[in-house]
């Protein structure tokens, strides 16, 4: 087995030296700033912390299925209270709320009327609301309770939901035209909407998750190759050459396939 010599090279032996140091101080420098990504709760004055128990007597209706939910396994540190604060984590410290014997919004907050609170912790959802094309969430026409059951054990499933795909469930409550059954339907839609769309933000058109015909290519595969009789070049799309449409612009802005979501009239997505 060959070993080393660092003393025969003492440029690799300086090289080492100098990078240890440097490595050490990266790894202190990214471990301690996790350290300080700290969340806080939304603020009631005057408030403290009762936990989850609390809640349970009053708001049996979200309650009954809430210790199922990744939101009740929030715990913040600084409450003085054993168990889990799930609840407070979205609607601030409850002491007051409870002390007047509750009432809607009566010190308390409310997520459905304000998304701070939800953007508190989803950060990277946050920065997606403030890309060109977005749902109106930040415009106050809309909040993330109509699409995400915060309290149930699927967040990303609406309340009191639609008895359809689950996938489409929750966009389908207002894009009924696009959700509803087709004769010849596409495809894609049994992925989810999620597949063409991003939900939260884009910066494409339609909040679609590519702006061009890449959107398509991505489950319809595209051939180029010499083609018996038509010669090199030809750009075969499944069994039809698009060599020609391609130019003309994305498969559903060039005239082609407008009924993108399905079709009651061609197999193709035409209307």
């Amino acid at each position: 087995m060959h070993f080393l010599n660092l003393r025969a090279r003492p440029h690799l032996l300086l090289a080492i030296v100098i990078a240890l140091p440097t490595l050490a101080a990266g790894l202190l420098v990214s471990c301690s700033s996790l350290d300080r990504m700290v969340i806080a709760p939304p603020a009631v004055e005057g408030a403290t912390f009762v936990g989850n128990k609390a809640c349970f007597q009053c708001h049996s209706n979200y309650t009954r299925v809430f210790a199922a939910s990744p939101h009740a396994r929030l715990h913040f540190e600084g409450s003085n209270v054993p168990e889990m604060t799930g609840c407070e984590s979205c609607h601030g410290p409850g002491s007051r709320h409870v002390q007047a014997g509750g009432g809607r919004g009566r010190f308390i907050v409310n997520p459905g009327k304000d998304p701070a609170a939800c953007f508190g912790c989803h950060m990277e959802t946050h920065a997606q609301f403030n890309l060109p094309q977005h749902h109106p969430l930040p415009e106050g026409k809309m909040n993330c309770v109509q699409c995400h059951d915060p309290h149930g054990m699927n967040i990303m499933k609406p309340a009191h939901g639609l008895a359809m795909a689950r996938q489409n469930e929750t966009c389908s409550q207002c894009h009924r035209e696009q959700s509803r059954p087709f004769v010849y339907e596409h495809e894609a839609l049994r992925e989810g909407c999620t597949v063409c769309h991003s939900p939260h933000g884009s910066i494409n058109a339609k909040m679609l998750v590519q702006r061009d015909n890449n959107l398509c290519l991505k489950c319809h595969a595209q051939n180029q190759g010499p083609t018996p009789g038509l010669g090199t070049g030809h750009i075969f799309i499944g069994k039809e050459d698009h060599t020609a449409h391609l130019r003309l612009g994305t498969c559903w802005s060039a005239g082609c396939h407008t009924a993108v979501h399905g079709s009651n009239v061609h197999p193709h997505q035409f209307y």
